[in-house]
This record gives C-alpha cells, structure tokens and sequence, in this order.
C-alpha cells in the first residue's frame, strides 16, 4: 500500500505560518520566509511558468518527492476561500488557473461543491467524508504512489492522531517567526515517536524525514 506522508516548512522555533493569517496574507506575517528557499529552484519556477531559478542539493530532494507521489490531500484553508458554503462563484484557490500540484488534490471541507479541473492536471475534488474518505479517494488515484499532505498543520495532525500518518519530512528553514501556527501543539500526540530516516542540508533549509515508529 502506497505511503501518506507529511511535507512542510518549519521555522527554526516551530512555526509552520506567520500570525495573522487572512485571505490577503495567507502565510501570516512572515510566513513566506519559509518557503524562499522552495521559490528559488528552477523546477518549482517552472512549475509555475516562471523562468529561471536554481539547482542544489533541494533539487535532488523535491525530485524524489515528485515521482513518489501520485496525488494530494490538503485543508480547506490551504486551497483557499475562506469558511462556510462556497457560494454561487466558488473560490478557485491560492495558485491560478495552472496549479503547480500537477496532480488530483483531495480537499477536505464540510462543504460540497462539483470537482473542478485546471491546466496542466491539476484537479481538485472536494471531501466532505473526513480524513478516511479523502485518503482512500486520494490512494486510488495515486495508482500506487505516496499521498501527501503538505503544509499546514491542522489536516497531518488528524491523520497523525489517526495513526494513518507514515513519514513526516521537514524542511527546517534557519529563521524565528516568534508566533504563528506550531506544526504539533496538541498535547494528544504526546508519546508519539518517529525514527530518523536522513537528512540533507540545503542552501537556507535542512530536509530531514522521519518514519512514524508504530
């Protein structure tokens, strides 16, 4: 059975986004610090169709994450459109009409609203079933490949608490954001241990992953 794994970056003090989170300033103040070193390579520019950007040792890393994942599962908040119904002219998420996903993404939400479909493969569908629903649609579309959660925090802590979680990768950026979003500040997952499975050090962020210890 393909893995679910975890994927985000995190602020040397254990922040996962900035305070002060809204609709104009996603990240929260600061937040998008954690993600400058990801903006940065050519693969992720291109993804988007930007030109430019760098190869080093991160390259390696998000490459071996592309071709191991088949498909995604993100939060509401993290597409994007605020809380409550959707309306009659939806939210179409944070990244425009070509995502840089390039895969199914499963959104969880507890409101339902038709599939919708983007340039370059990206196509969201939107669970209302909670986190076993959306993991079980996600896995038959990867067609054997991993299914991860990135970023956030709220959605990887469920299927932590869940014990459906199998690896947790942090990109461990070298900046203090003093308040904002902790990735596990949920006393319930206290106990829980991992296993340290590598590491690699990277121009502004360190990738390390671990493996859930069952």
């Amino acid at each position: 059975m393909s893995k679910l794994q975890y994927s985000v970056s995190i602020s040397l003090d254990g922040f996962v986004a900035g305070p002060d989170q809204s609709l104009d300033n996603p990240l929260g103040v600061g937040g998008q610090l954690l993600h400058e070193w990801m903006r940065e390579r050519a693969a992720w520019r291109d993804a988007v169709g930007l030109e430019g950007g760098v190869t080093n040792a991160s390259t390696a890393v998000l490459d071996r994450d592309d071709e191991q994942v088949g498909a995604v599962i993100m939060g509401r908040s993290m597409f994007g459109g605020g809380s409550g119904p959707w309306g009659d002219d939806p939210w179409k998420g944070w990244w425009g009409e070509n995502p840089p996903q390039h895969l199914p993404v499963f959104v969880l939400t507890h409101y339902a609203r038709p599939r919708l479909d983007c340039e370059g493969g990206t196509s969201f569908e939107f669970v209302t079933g909670g986190i076993d629903a959306a993991l079980r649609l996600a896995r038959a579309d990867a067609d054997g490949k991993d299914v991860t959660v990135p970023g956030g925090g709220t959605v990887a802590r469920q299927y932590l608490a869940a014990g459906l979680l199998d690896e947790i990768q942090l990109h461990l950026v070298p900046v203090l954001l003093g308040d904002g979003v902790r990735l596990f500040d949920d006393k319930e997952l206290a106990g829980t241990r991992v296993e340290q499975v590598d590491v690699v050090e990277a121009p502004a962020v360190t990738h390390i992953r671990y493996r859930m210890r069952r």
